[in-house]
């Protein structure tokens, strides 16, 4: 491969912001059942928030094109930003490996930080522990990084689906003439953890309507260890979408190298393996009745591969739209809503548990899952009018800023010149 010019690096590295704008918008899209009702409503609509068709039919449509994809691409970009790092820390002081540690070392403070103070539903220290782990696969060549994540998407299928075929078992069981006390204890046991009833989910409403410090001591004591059991759960697949985007960045995928042909072939490929699967999964659990335990083992085993594959559709269409609007005004906001993706990820669960939480409005369990959605756009429209004003004048974002000086153990520039700003608005 030929050396880029200094215009293609530049066209490249707008794609990688343009698509994590994207993706950090998508990300509230996927998170908005989450921060607005109880947990358990994110996976099943049965369990709460739905009050007639247009809820169950708003769930089915984001089963089918966000949960999972949104979360996959930034995953994704996660894994091709790491490269990027290392590569430049490596040409310009070759340091590459310590910057990267010290940078996911922080990013595991920050994560802890959200989660115990701000949201529970935090990404960060999956990611930060995922990236360390990834130190050790940043230099592997791509054929070995192809065989890894192939183990790594195989290893977490099969967790899940062997998780989901044992509560399957445990239903069967319960339902069996002459079930012993022990396995209807069980039974009822993994019910409560899967949908819970009317009392438990009173207690998360009183839980995220009340006061700031209850809050907090909750996370502290009842949920101390979540950001742990959420790595155990989520490590597998993050690794293998890390070493995805790793390859994605090394073959140009993700730098806009492809041809418009290649980026439609992909679009087509993915969405034409993973939409037809994914909605007649849908359709299985609408035949259900919506089984906690069909719902539960859809979403966390039997849609993965699936989910992956609309997400490399996803990914070959947006770098269509990148390459089609490349110039235009709305993807220049995008863009730099991808630049701050960090400021714009924290600030999201600053604002929405503004809106949601005790301490703000209250709105928590008050509104339905469709009613949930129209929160969205407002949201998506402060992102693209704070981003890239705030970038004509400094060189991050407020977060970026603050991680990188951490990172780096030295406070950054942050204000741009006004030769560059005049450069930027002229």
């Amino acid at each position: 491969m030929t050396a880029a010019t200094g215009d293609e690096v530049a066209v490249r590295h707008r794609s990688l912001d343009t698509i994590r704008g994207f993706a950090v918008m998508g990300i509230l899209l996927m998170n908005i059942v989450a921060f607005a009702m109880p947990e358990m409503a994110y996976v099943s609509p049965a369990v709460y928030g739905s009050d007639g068709p247009a809820d169950y039919w708003a769930w089915t449509a984001m089963f089918i094109a966000v949960d999972g994809k949104m979360r996959g691409l930034f995953s994704v970009l996660f894994g091709a930003s790491m490269l990027l790092v290392y590569e430049r820390a490596q040409q310009s002081a070759g340091n590459g490996r310590a910057v990267h540690v010290r940078r996911m070392l922080c990013l595991l403070v920050f994560g802890l930080i959200h989660f115990y103070l701000i949201w529970f539903g935090d990404i960060l220290v999956l990611y930060a522990l995922c990236g360390l782990l990834g130190t050790f696969v940043l230099t592997r060549e791509t054929r070995w990084l192809k065989r890894a994540m192939i183990v790594f998407f195989t290893l977490h299928f099969l967790v899940m689906a062997g998780l989901s075929l044992a509560m399957l078992a445990i239903k069967w069981a319960a339902t069996q003439p002459g079930a012993t006390l022990e396995t209807m204890t069980s039974y009822r046991e993994t019910l409560t953890e899967i949908a819970p009833g009317g009392q438990a989910i009173a207690q998360e409403i009183a839980l995220f309507r009340g006061d700031y410090l209850s809050f907090v001591r909750h996370n502290l004591t009842e949920s101390l260890f979540h950001p742990l059991e959420f790595f155990l759960q989520g490590s597998l697949e993050t690794m293998g979408l890390i070493a995805l985007g790793i390859i994605l960045f090394r073959n140009g995928f993700l730098t806009g190298q492809w041809s418009r042909q290649r980026y439609r072939r992909a679009m087509l490929l993915g969405y034409s393996i993973g939409v037809p699967p994914l909605a007649a999964l849908a359709a299985w659990v609408w035949s259900s009745g919506f089984d906690p335990f069909v719902v539960l083992g859809t979403f966390i085993a039997w849609s993965m591969p699936f989910r992956i594959a609309v997400m490399l559709g996803h990914a070959a269409l947006l770098m269509l739209v990148i390459q089609r609007f490349a110039e235009s005004g709305a993807l220049e906001r995008v863009e730099a809503a991808g630049k701050a993706a960090f400021s714009n990820y924290l600030g999201t669960s600053i604002l929405m548990t503004g809106l949601f939480y005790g301490w703000g409005l209250g709105w928590f369990g008050r509104l339905s899952r469709w009613q949930c959605l129209l929160v969205v756009p407002f949201v998506w429209l402060l992102m693209l009018l704070w981003s890239k004003p705030w970038l004509e004048r400094f060189r991050y974002g407020p977060l970026e800023w603050l991680w990188r000086s951490l990172a780096r153990g030295e406070v950054q520039a942050m204000r741009k010149s006004s030769i560059a700003i005049r450069s930027q608005t002229s």
